[in-house]
């Protein structure tokens, strides 16, 4: 059968013009697609990267930074904590979203203390016999913080990529809601200490607002799993922030100073 084909190929003369016409088709075919898809390649690159949001790095390398929450918001499927980012320079980022490691300890955390704001705000401290205050959350990480900036039904958020920072940078704190910024100012203030205050310590019946908050972080540490309340900060003019940790968010190695205070204050006189 081959031979017949042959001879009748032979015959007509055809095979070979045949054969070189497909080969020379498959060829342009070939040339044809890899020149479509160096056009879309060129073309790709060309493009604004409009749907990739780029990593960027706030606050200071050897600062510290506070987020802190307000509420949550859907981000991603899942649901994060939304707040503010003070920065070392005293900028305060608004629209922040905490997304991944911590985040449902954080949500937690807030809303223990709102609850605990609800039931004892409007009490009086049997201490001082001053009245109790809103106390607030907040979450320090030292060194820059990677952020994303992204848009979510029409509106720009932050979005603190918190997988991407170290857990040994990361610690949990609450205080007065009112000097939350000054904290961490006060965080950031070379020459400021941490201290606690024994059981015996004065300030605890200051009839202020230090007073107020000193003894109420300590009320509060019964409520909250896994903090403590009665830390100061103590800053260079001899002037203190009184907070409690939340220990449930691992202390960060880096923050030990302000985790676990090694000083017990005691007030000038």
């Amino acid at each position: 059968m081959r031979g017949l084909v042959g001879q009748q190929c032979l015959k007509a003369g055809r095979c070979g013009a045949l054969l070189g016409g497909v080969v020379g088709a498959v060829r342009y075919v070939i040339i044809g697609i890899v020149a479509i898809a160096a056009v879309v390649a060129a073309t790709l690159t060309l493009l604004p990267p409009t749907h990739r949001a780029s990593m960027q790095y706030v606050g200071s390398p050897n600062g510290y930074e506070a987020f802190v929450p307000s509420g949550t918001i859907s981000y991603k499927g899942q649901t994060d904590p939304e707040g503010d980012l003070i920065l070392p320079n005293g900028t305060t980022l608004t629209n922040v979203i905490w997304n991944g490691q911590y985040a449902s300890t954080i949500i937690q955390n807030h809303n223990q203390i709102v609850q605990l704001n609800d039931q004892f705000v409007g009490q009086t401290d049997p201490v001082n016999n001053q009245p109790y205050v809103n106390l607030q959350d907040v979450y320090v990480v030292k060194g820059q913080v990677p952020i994303q900036q992204v848009t979510i039904n029409g509106q720009p958020y932050y979005v603190i990529e918190a997988n991407s920072i170290n857990p040994a940078n990361i610690a949990g704190f609450y205080t007065y809601q009112g000097w939350v910024p000054n904290f961490e100012v006060a965080m950031n203030t070379p020459g400021t200490t941490a201290a606690v205050l024994p059981g015996n310590s004065p300030v605890w019946a200051w009839q202020n607002l230090t007073g107020t908050v000193a003894y109420q972080t300590k009320v509060y540490q019964h409520y909250i799993r896994g903090s403590a309340g009665g830390a100061i900060l103590v800053q260079p003019n001899e002037s203190i922030i009184p907070y409690g940790i939340n220990t449930n968010i691992p202390p960060g190695t880096y923050l030990l100073n302000f985790i676990n205070p090694n000083q017990v204050y005691n007030p000038p006189s």
